[in-house]
């Protein structure tokens, strides 16, 4: 773990949040390239990349503090996302409203930008979940003595601007869904050079790392399961994800055959 990146006195840069930066540059720089191959003037771009990303910090807000009301003891608490505390579930919805929304609004291709989206998204999110890993977020649960998981336990010391646990073998599940991401991000861009049909992208990515987030919150020590159905509320919309992706895959295929056949 390592929460301090630059510590001078009293003033602190966290690596948690310059790695976040570098994950939002990182999405930014993919969806101007890969935004230009469908065609889409890059001031869209940029004005649709700056209000989803709005959009998903509110959202990823909201979503930690109805998840973790204990942790909220004043009114500032609610607002004091520098101290940490958002949830990507909540951010990936509530970007993906206000992406919607703009979509709509100004009449641009969903399906293209869900593809530029897709990619631009997971890349992005690879490099946040190192963050994690330095700033001990999203941890693992504690792994028993006779797992064969052992050796690639994390064990987090203690530290003030620390999330998990200290002094005790945690799963890896931060570096493992960055490395997972990382993958995901290879797999769409080599896709990306033969894209069959608009929305592909998307589908893909979304089938990928549904299944990725559902297996990993079996081992992640954050999120509670829902009593009586044992998983998590991550795992809900985990399954949506994979459900909503191969929809979306089936439908353009049979776009693209129909327009196929029709030739």
């Amino acid at each position: 773990m390592f929460p301090d990146l630059i510590k001078i006195g009293d003033f602190t840069i966290h690596t948690y949040g310059v790695l976040v930066a570098l994950g939002l540059i990182a999405s930014y720089l993919t969806a101007l390239k890969f935004g230009k191959k469908e065609g889409i003037d890059h001031k869209k771009i940029d004005n649709l990349f700056t209000f989803t990303v709005i959009g998903g910090i509110v959202g990823a807000r909201v979503a930690y503090v109805l998840e973790h009301k204990d942790q909220f003891h004043s009114f500032i608490d609610y607002f004091a996302i520098w101290k940490g505390g958002i949830d990507w579930f909540g951010g990936f919805i509530g970007g993906g409203l206000v992406l919607i929304f703009l979509l709509w609004k100004y009449k641009i291709p969903i399906l293209k930008i869900g593809d530029v989206a897709g990619i631009s998204i997971i890349i992005g999110h690879a490099i946040g979940r190192i963050g994690c890993t330095c700033a001990g977020c999203c941890y693992g649960k504690p792994v028993p003595p006779d797992s064969p998981f052992r050796d690639l336990a994390i064990v987090f010391p203690k530290h003030e601007h620390g999330s998990a646990p200290a002094g005790i073998p945690l799963y890896p599940t931060q570096p493992a869904e960055a490395i997972g991401n990382f993958l995901i991000f290879g797999i769409l861009f080599f896709l990306y050079k033969n894209k069959k049909f608009d929305g592909e992208i998307l589908s893909v990515y979304l089938v990928l790392y549904g299944i990725e987030r559902f297996l990993l919150e079996f081992w992640r020590g954050v999120t509670p399961p829902i009593p009586i159905l044992g998983i998590t509320w991550n795992q809900i919309v985990s399954l949506l994800m994979v459900l909503g992706g191969i929809a979306l895959f089936i439908y353009g295929m049979r776009k693209k055959n129909e327009a196929v056949q029709t030739l």
